[in-house]
């Protein structure tokens, strides 16, 4: 299979060279159903040659096994892979259910060694705060990850899902290459403070779910077709009523997919793609896959250019979804803004 080499972009003013679309690597190990391990291997191979050169994972994927499948990969292109990985999500094997958010030093500095030792690489290239505690001073985790950049043992440092504020007052403590935050046709939240603030800062900005967790694919219409372990059964915007609402916004894209002969994810990924230009700033996202037949068509969507006229076809989409993007909406920015 061939690809075009993706265009690059800079993560941040001094950060690394990456290609303009990068690659969510969490669905390989947990969340999204059954996972072909070989088709997943081969998935990152074709990314490379693609020109997919941001691989992204983190510690609290597939519990630490999502590092471990992706290191052997890392490691054989290391001069190549620009590796992105998290701490702050903790994590509790014998009690699923279990999720808190940890940012305290000493947990941060346990957290990076276990990822460089799961990995089994020397350093990381863009370490990421996965979400914030409010009740941790930025000073003090922020510090903290700013000390690995001095030990070597991380290259540049990233943050997810925080507000405009909470972004400027880390940038202050040490320059933020990259911010992590949900950003797609459904979900335009971080447009209200983070994306002004990143873009005033030169900091790159990296939506994750920029298909909307699949559904802007139009692959499923509610989560009851998904597999029993699938996260998005507990996810408000794919359950009950506010499935067959959300459902029926995707007509927009539908429509242009079809009037331009591409598929729909390739109509939401350009719509990210695009936002690079309406905000002034740069904008990598990464969807996640499995399969080298949607990775090709991902990256297709990278230089694919929407009209003014589409992109007012989608415009008002975001504002009527129904339904929040978590069930705990403690891990997002919202309320905090």
């Amino acid at each position: 299979m061939t690809h075009p080499i993706l265009p690059t972009a800079e993560l941040g003013t001094a950060g690394p060279l990456v290609g303009i679309q990068g690659l969510g690597c969490m669905g390989m190990s947990e969340f999204y159903g059954p996972t072909d391990s070989g088709e997943a291997l081969a998935t990152l191979d074709a990314a490379l040659e693609a020109g997919v050169t941001l691989f992204d994972t983190a510690d609290a994927y597939g519990y630490g096994r999502n590092e471990e499948f992706i290191g052997p990969f890392v490691r054989a292109n290391r001069d190549t892979v620009v590796l992105a990985t998290k701490f702050a999500i903790e994590r509790k094997e014998d009690d699923p259910a279990h999720r808190g958010i940890r940012n305290d030093p000493a947990y941060i500095r346990a957290a990076v060694d276990a990822s460089l030792r799961r990995l089994g690489v020397d350093a990381i290239d863009l370490y990421y705060m996965h979400r914030r505690d409010p009740a941790v001073p930025l000073a003090e985790s922020v510090g903290a990850m700013a000390e690995l950049v001095k030990a070597g043992k991380v290259r540049h440092l990233g943050l997810s899902e925080v507000t405009g504020a909470e972004l400027r007052e880390a940038h202050a403590i040490h320059p933020i290459a990259a911010l992590q935050s949900e950003w797609s046709v459904f979900a335009r939240d971080v447009e209200r403070t983070v994306v002004p603030a990143a873009a005033e800062l030169g900091v790159a900005f990296v939506p994750y779910s920029p298909l909307g967790r699949g559904f802007l694919t139009g692959a499923f219409q509610a989560a009851e077709e998904l597999a029993a372990d699938d996260v998005r059964r507990t996810q408000p915007r794919f359950t009950g009523e506010n499935a067959a609402a959300n459902a029926g916004l995707l007509a927009p894209l539908r429509e242009i997919a079809t009037a331009r002969g591409v598929t729909m994810a390739q109509v939401a990924l350009a719509w990210v793609q695009q936002r690079a230009e309406v905000h002034g700033l740069t904008v990598v996202p990464i969807p996640g896959t499995r399969k080298r037949s949607r990775l090709a068509e991902n990256t297709a969507a990278a230089t694919l250019r929407l009209t003014a006229a589409e992109l007012a076809l989608l415009e008002p989409v975001s504002a009527q979804v129904a339904g929040g993007r978590y069930a705990d909406m403690n891990f997002t920015q919202v309320g905090r803004e």
